[in-house]
C-alpha cells in the first residue's frame, strides 16, 4: 500500500475562487496523487486548474468541519503561487498537475511537488486527533459501509477520544458525530416509511 498524506487541498475555480476539501494524497513512484471522486468539486476544479495547495494542520476541527459542510477556514495567499494554504496550515505543499489517468469514479491527478513550506511547529501525535481524522473519513463512507462496521468503528476510535483529547478534539469529534447522527437518523426515517 502506497503511503497517503490526509491534508486540506486548495483548487481554484475556473473564475479563480479557492475551494478547500480533506484530501487524502498518495505518495508514488515521485508524484502525489490526488484523486477526487466524481463528481466533485475539487474534480471540476483540477480539471479547468491544474495546480493546487496541500495544507497539513494538526487542527483536528479543521477536518471535522469540512466534513460536516462548514466551508469558512481562514486562508493565507502563497507568494507567486496562485492556490492558497489554509492559515492554520504547519506546512504547505504547492503541487502541479503533471497527467491524468482517467477513471469512471476517481480519476487519479498525478501532481509533482513543486516546492514544500513550513510555517510552524509540528508538536508530535495525538491520538484523539487520529481518531478525529478516521472518523471524518469513515462520515464520507456512510452510504458505502454496513452499520455495524460504522458502530465497531467509532466504538474504538472513541477510546482514545476518551483518553488523550483536548478541547479541540473533544469539539472535532462531537461535529463529525453530529454528521453521522444526521445520517442515521435519515437513514432510520427512510427505513420505517
Amino acid at each position: 500500500m502506497p503511503l497517503i498524506h490526509e491534508c486540506v487541498v486548495t483548487t481554484l475555480s475556473p473564475e479563480g475562487r479557492p475551494h478547500i476539501a480533506p484530501l487524502g494524497l498518495i505518495e508514488e513512484h515521485g508524484f502525489w496523487i490526488a484523486a477526487p471522486f466524481r463528481p466533485s468539486s475539487t474534480l471540476f476544479n483540477l480539471t479547468h486548474n491544474p495546480k493546487a495547495t496541500a495544507s497539513f494542520t494538526d487542527d483536528a476541527r479543521i477536518f471535522a468541519g469540512l466534513v460536516a459542510g462548514q466551508r469558512n477556514w481562514p486562508l493565507t495567499d502563497i507568494e507567486d503561487w496562485p492556490a492558497p494554504r489554509l492559515s492554520a496550515a504547519l506546512a504547505h505543499a504547492e503541487l502541479i498537475v503533471a497527467r491524468v489517468e482517467e477513471h469512471e469514479s476517481r480519476p487519479r491527478f498525478f501532481c509533482r511537488v513543486r516546492r514544500i513550506e513550513s510555517h510552524r511547529a509540528f508538536l508530535g501525535m495525538n491520538r484523539a486527533r487520529a481518531a478525529v481524522l478516521e472518523a471524518a473519513i469513515l462520515a464520507t463512507r456512510l452510504d458505502m459501509l454496513p452499520r455495524e462496521k460504522i458502530e465497531s468503528e467509532l466504538a474504538y476510535l472513541q477510546i482514545a477520544i476518551d483518553k488523550t483529547a483536548g478541547e479541540a478534539e473533544r469539539e472535532a469529534w462531537n461535529m463529525v458525530m453530529e454528521k453521522i447522527d444526521a445520517y442515521k437518523e435519515r437513514a432510520e426515517k427512510r427505513a420505517s416509511r
